[in-house]
């Protein structure tokens, strides 16, 4: 069995990542899986990946890619409603033809991740729709079912036919862009042998009611993680690793980039200054932060920090997440975040708010703690909660962490699930 998968990036972004495990749990299992991405973006101390294949190798064809990327948020500059929705609705009217790629003719079944910014436009999806072959879509976000934005909020239009865009057009009408993209996915979807899987039953859930997937089965099948990589150890050993103090409490910030708006780092900065004031001796707590953006917003938090920076190597990520004592996550938007999938899976408990797929993986008071939406007072809550839990009781929440990814997230498990969907999308060919 030939599997290809196809995301745009190799290392960059949660679907990336997602991706890259997938891929060698597959191989793993005895799939023959490919990864195939338009530019492979790996770290200089990362040796090239088996069953990893990038199309822009050269000068020239990386320049294209970016030049591709140019051109799809061009086309959206003059629909967009403000720069803080740039790059959250993407038209898709540029990108590759594969449909003579070799990958692509050789493979059973087609993969499909998180394929935007220049990757792929609708009309080179339909493409690979319309050559006959079985394809599967993991849904990193909402976009695949919508007129164009990655995830809704609030709006409910895709489950129609969008049009009437608020949250991110300038002009929002009944024929606008949105309505536009919808109708151009729903002729590239025609005929397709498609099954869409959701990574969280939360966004299962918000497909199944998008007519451009009622003529499809959706199901929903998690993100794997390699639980050997990612497992518990000497916590003061990882402190030691990455030169912190082994006599604090150390609460753990994490995100691609810091300051961006969606990741509700403003949340969790007024959730610090009240766990602040409601501390007994706030000196033994500090923080742990890694990720890129402007170091300047950490400046105005109440308690001592490290700043690890932008983290690509995942033993240093494991030390930091088995660092910590807690993981803490205000994201607005989420799916089913890797980031709590990695800190769980060290045992290291998560503090986050009930949004999106996050509930499906943090069970209150059991292995960690779910805060009210845009609560700061109840994160802050989350956050006190496990800072004064005795020690026995606190093993326990770390060691239900861990329990539940092994149970539903280890790689073999979710691996297994893939290779039984793509026997059975065969055997009915």
């Amino acid at each position: 069995m030939r599997v290809v998968h196809l995301n745009t990036y190799h290392t960059t972004g949660g679907a990336a990542v997602a991706a890259g495990r997938l891929n060698r749990a597959l191989q793993k299992q005895g799939v023959e899986s490919t990864l195939l991405v338009q530019e492979e973006n790996r770290p200089e101390w990362m040796l090239p990946e088996a069953g990893v294949e990038a199309l822009a190798t050269s000068f020239l064809a990386k320049k294209m890619a970016f030049a591709r990327f140019g051109a799809e948020r061009l086309a959206f500059l003059p629909f967009e409603k403000d720069k803080a929705v740039r790059f959250q609705f993407s038209p898709a009217v540029t990108g590759v033809d594969l449909t003579y790629n070799s990958l692509i003719m050789q493979a059973d079944v087609i993969h499909l991740h998180w394929v935007n910014f220049g990757f792929f436009s609708v009309e080179g999806l339909g493409s690979l729709m319309r050559l006959g072959k079985p394809v599967v879509w993991t849904m990193h976000d909402m976009w695949p079912f919508t007129g164009g934005c990655h995830h809704s909020g609030t709006c409910e239009n895709y489950q129609r036919e969008c049009g009437n865009c608020v949250p991110f057009l300038r002009n929002p009408g009944p024929n606008d862009l949105s309505h536009s993209v919808w109708q151009r996915k729903q002729k590239a979807y025609e005929m397709a042998h498609l099954v869409p899987v959701g990574c969280s039953d939360w966004l299962t859930h918000r497909a199944r009611q998008s007519r451009l997937f009622q003529p499809f089965s959706v199901l929903s099948i998690p993100n794997a993680i390699d639980t050997n990589q990612f497992r518990p150890v000497d916590k003061a050993e990882a402190r030691q690793a990455l030169g912190l103090p082994t006599n604090k409490r150390l609460i753990l910030f994490a995100a691609a980039k810091v300051s961006t708006a969606g990741k509700g780092f403003v949340y969790f900065q007024r959730a610090l200054h009240q766990l602040h004031s409601q501390l007994e001796n706030p000196r033994e707590v500090e923080l742990l932060i890694f990720g890129a953006g402007d170091k300047g917003l950490l400046h105005e938090l109440p308690f001592q920090y490290h700043f690890l920076g932008p983290l690509s190597d995942m033993t240093r990520i494991s030390q930091a997440y088995n660092a910590a004592d807690m993981f803490v996550i205000p994201s607005l938007a989420e799916n089913l975040p890797n980031t709590i999938m990695e800190a769980m899976t060290c045992g290291t408990p998560a503090v986050g708010f009930s949004v999106g797929g996050i509930p499906e993986m943090i069970q209150h008071r059991e292995s960690g703690y779910l805060a009210q939406y845009k609560s700061a007072e109840d994160l802050s809550a989350g956050m006190q909660w496990l800072l004064q839990l005795p020690p026995n009781d606190y093993a326990a929440i770390a060691h239900a962490a861990r329990q539940h990814v092994l149970t539903h997230y280890d790689e073999a498990v979710v691996a297994g699930q893939y290779a039984s969907l793509y026997e059975q999308l065969l055997k009915s060919e």
